[in-house]
């Protein structure tokens, strides 16, 4: 029998991680992103899209290295966190 999982902490994640100056930046810049390509027209609000940075560099916002895919496909390409799990436990 699995064990129960704990509720999610999502005050001691802000706190060791969202709050960090780098991915504080790094949330700035897909935001960034993702109003570029929205002035452009190539996406909208509620359209099951995503910016993709093909570099996986959320910090390089050049348009050759951004692209729009669908959610499905663009949560596909992301890296596994292999920490992830033990980070926050």
């Amino acid at each position: 029998m699995p064990t129960p999982r704990k509720p999610r902490n999502y005050r001691k994640e802000y706190v060791e991680y969202h709050r960090r100056p780098d991915q504080k930046a790094k949330r700035a810049a897909r935001g960034r992103a993702r109003y570029k390509m929205a002035k452009a027209g190539l996406v909208k609000k509620g359209d099951g899209k995503e910016v993709d940075h093909i570099n996986m560099n959320p910090l390089n916002n050049s348009p050759r290295n951004l692209k729009v895919l669908p959610r499905s496909i663009n949560r596909r390409k992301q890296p596994a966190h292999k920490t992830r799990r033990k980070q926050f436990k």
